[in-house]
């Protein structure tokens, strides 16, 4: 991504709420993969700027936590959180086989071509029986100024990231689309309303905004809890098992 956008990306992930949603939703199906384990070790594979390692770390202080990410200015970012960070490339993971319980992946793998190396990286990287949580942006119709800002290289349906999943030898165990009560707004502004300036839908909204947001994201994740998927949305997301 540009430089830019990991400055504002460390300003507004702990408050948007996109990332509050993602990372609420990565963290319970961390938690419900590894059973309520008290103790466990996770990694963040493409971490950014460490958001989601900051919640996980209030949430979950006994869980041993690593991040990655290949942008040295990120790995500066998650640092300054007090976060244990390694620099390096999600398709050759500087750890030992089996090493994680647990490992979190979200809105990178959309970055690179080649999804199938680094999943089974991720698949070397887990124990046996270790779940993988998934996050990645939906359909290849829906590319816009956003996905060029931040140097998107691919976007994905559910089926997709199924297959890719099993071709690397991972079990999936629960897929949905998401951000779905949104969705009609996000196809207006990128499609048909697109902003003058070219640059990504990473920002802060008003108040008012971000509660009708928050909002509708936890009607979605009251459903997911159930077990209900999701027909569309403009994200894809699926945990996955190493058996």
């Amino acid at each position: 991504m540009e430089s830019d956008e990991y400055v504002k990306l460390a300003d507004v992930e702990d408050r948007m709420w996109y990332f509050r949603s993602l990372h609420r939703r990565m963290y319970e199906a961390v938690q419900r993969g590894l059973n309520g384990a008290p103790s466990a070790r996770v990694l963040d594979a493409g971490c950014g700027t460490g958001g989601f390692l900051q919640r996980l770390k209030t949430w979950q202080p006994e869980w041993q936590l690593i991040g990655l990410d290949l942008s040295p200015l990120a790995c500066d970012f998650a640092r300054r959180r007090g976060l244990v960070v390694d620099q390096g490339s999600v398709t050759a993971l500087p750890f030992a086989e089996g090493e994680f319980d647990a490992i979190v992946c979200g809105d990178v793998l959309y970055h690179i071509l080649e999804h199938v190396e680094a999943l089974r990286e991720f698949r070397r990287c887990l124990r046996p029986g270790g779940v993988l949580v998934l996050n990645l942006p939906a359909y290849r119709w829906l590319w816009s100024y956003h996905d060029d800002r931040v140097h998107s290289k691919h976007r994905f349906t559910r089926g997709e990231v199924l297959r890719l999943l099993r071709s690397a030898g991972l079990t999936p165990t629960f897929s949905t689309y998401w951000n779905t009560l949104p969705f009609p707004l996000v196809v207006l502004r990128r499609k048909v309303f697109p902003p003058r300036t070219a640059e990504s839908d990473v920002k802060l909204y008003s108040p008012p905004v971000e509660a009708v947001f928050n909002s509708a994201m936890a009607l979605e994740q009251a459903w997911n809890r159930l077990g209900g998927v999701l027909p569309f949305g403009t994200s894809v997301f699926a945990v996955a098992r190493n058996e």
